[in-house]
């Protein structure tokens, strides 16, 4: 392998802005601490609090589209249990 080609490879301390957690890992950015915003402590995808943003009304219309067929696939299963 050529020398001098990969960049150094060094220990740094992560700082989340979100909740304040630090951790140690191995990054080739220079300085010895790296802050982010968002870290998967606090991401909302990772916690499970993660809310469904609806834009242009596509859960309307999706319900909309197939709100029929679904209840009345509830209502069939429904007389079927109760026969």
């Amino acid at each position: 392998m050529k020398e001098g080609l990969h960049p150094s490879y060094h220990t740094v301390t992560v700082h989340c802005a979100g909740c304040g957690t630090e951790f140690e890992t191995r990054s080739t950015a220079a300085g010895d601490t790296l802050r982010v915003e968002i870290c998967a402590s606090c991401h909302p995808f990772f916690t499970g609090k993660q809310k469904l943003v609806d834009t242009a009304g596509r859960v309307e219309r999706f319900q909309k589209k197939f709100g029929k067929q679904l209840a009345e696939r509830k209502e069939k299963q429904a007389q079927k249990a109760a026969a």
